[in-house]
This record gives C-alpha cells, sequence and structure tokens, in this order.
C-alpha cells in the first residue's frame, strides 16, 4: 500500500509520485468534475485566506460540517479539493454551492488544503466565512472566484 506522507526532506510528495510544489503535475491527477479549477496564483491566495480564517475561527472544514453550515445559512466561499476519492463524497457540494448562491472553486491537492488551515492532516473542503482581520485578501478571493470560467 502506497504511503501517503510527504518527505519533505527530498520534496517529494509520496502519495503521487511527483514534486511536492509541482502545480501542473498535482492538476493532472484532479478527478474530472474538478471544474472549476483555482490557477496557481489564486491558489495562493485561497490558502493564505484560509490560514488567516483559521487562525480567526472562521471556518468550516470537511464535507459533512460544509454542507451542513451551508444548509443552515452561513455565507463564504468554498474551496474543495480536487483528488478526492471516490468522487460521490464531494460530488454533491457544488451543486449545494449554486443553490445558495455560494462561491466555489477547486484546488488541486486535499495535503495543501490541510496545510493551509494549519491541520496535519489533508482536508477535502473548506468554508470560509468573512471576517475584518483579512476582509481585503477575502474580497480578492471572492473576485478571483467568480471571474474563473463556469462550466455552466
Amino acid at each position: 500500500m502506497m504511503s501517503t506522507r510527504r518527505n519533505t526532506s527530498s520534496g517529494i510528495n509520496a502519495e503521487y509520485g511527483a514534486p511536492a510544489d509541482d502545480y501542473d503535475a498535482k492538476c493532472s491527477l484532479t478527478i474530472p468534475i474538478a471544474r472549476p479549477l483555482a490557477p496557481k496564483k489564486l491558489g495562493k491566495k485561497l490558502f493564505k485566506v484560509a490560514k488567516s480564517s483559521s487562525k480567526a475561527k472562521c471556518i468550516r472544514r470537511g464535507v459533512k460540517d460544509v454542507a451542513k453550515a451551508i444548509r443552515k445559512g452561513e455565507k463564504g466561499f468554498v474551496v474543495i479539493a480536487g483528488d478526492i476519492s471516490p468522487i460521490d463524497v464531494i460530488s454533491h457540494l457544488p451543486v449545494l454551492c449554486e443553490e445558495h448562491k455560494i462561491p466555489y472553486c477547486y484546488v488541486p491537492a486535499r495535503l495543501d488544503l490541510g496545510q493551509a488551515i494549519g491541520s496535519n492532516t489533508p482536508c477535502s473542503t473548506i468554508l470560509i466565512t468573512k471576517n475584518d482581520e483579512y476582509k481585503e485578501k477575502y474580497k480578492e478571493c471572492i473576485k478571483g472566484i467568480k471571474e474563473l470560467p463556469s462550466i455552466y
């Protein structure tokens, strides 16, 4: 069985067998429904806001918690990892986001998403809500997500 640990000494991501920072390699391993996929520059902004929101406790993580928060009416934007298997775990989230008019996008790797929020475990999806501590970064991310090409 292949290990999901990250070998930081050599810069190799053992789960993918690709260099840990190779964005294009991670994008090639995403699931077919991972659209709109955030470009590298927007991905970095999303991770910075995720880190800030994690410190401010304005974040929901995990499929179950995010879906429950959206159904209860929390507003913000959703970031979904594009390498989730099986796809059925997250396939309902884009539809749920569109019904509630919440912007969403995919990032290539759940390991990066987990690290961005300060977790040692990978994270499949996060909901970032608005806060005054990172208001400008939040607005930039919302604008960037809305500018991504829609699949519909």
